[in-house]
């Protein structure tokens, strides 16, 4: 494990990122506060996440003490609309058809606030789907049951095995946590 000097907290509920940051080899405990995701509807896609990142991480800035506050947000944009998780299966349906046969971006935005403030930053992953048949997406759903990803899909799982044939930028960023943008941000912190 790689020792920081400030103790960390990931702010989020994700077994994704919860894995993903075990394995780049940092210490952490889990806290999460609610968190209203809501943006303003005139910002761009492309900063919607790393402002509900931010946000996330707002809501420790009064009892910060001396700690490090790591957030993150994923959403996936496809024409310019965003798709955020789905509330249910028509919903997940209705999102795996808009990405069926197309790409499509994924950004996440990762926030980390200690004593230097607040550090923002996103990544921008391109991703391709094959064309996906209406049983391939049932079967998705139904065995998968994406109602916690943004987009209504996991690169890691069954679809993104079978469906995805182009990735263009961090398979990380589309699992939800940039992992080289987040050990640089925490790299600082890293005790020789």
């Amino acid at each position: 494990m790689l020792t920081l000097s400030t103790p960390l907290i990931l702010a989020s509920n994700s077994p994704r990122r919860q894995q993903l940051l075990r394995e780049l080899g940092f210490d952490f405990t889990v806290e999460v506060r609610p968190t209203d995701e809501v943006f303003p509807d005139e910002m761009p896609a492309a900063k919607v996440a790393g402002y509900l990142a931010k946000h996330k991480a707002e809501q420790f800035e009064a009892d910060l003490n001396d700690r490090l506050i790591l957030c993150a947000d994923t959403i996936v944009v496809v024409d310019n609309e965003i798709l955020n998780k789905p509330a249910n299966v028509a919903e997940a349906k209705l999102m795996l058809q808009k990405l069926s046969g197309r790409a499509h971006e994924v950004i996440t935005g990762i926030c980390l606030l200690g004593p230097q403030g607040y550090q923002t930053v996103s990544d921008v992953a391109k991703v391709e789907f094959k064309t996906l048949t209406n049983p391939e997406i049932e079967y998705y759903i139904q065995h998968y049951r994406p109602f916690d990803k943004a987009g209504a899909y996991g690169v890691q799982e069954w679809i993104g095995m079978m469906g995805i044939h182009r990735i263009e930028g961090s398979f990380y960023t589309i699992m939800g946590l940039p992992l080289h943008k987040v050990y640089e941000l925490l790299l600082p912190f890293v005790q020789p």
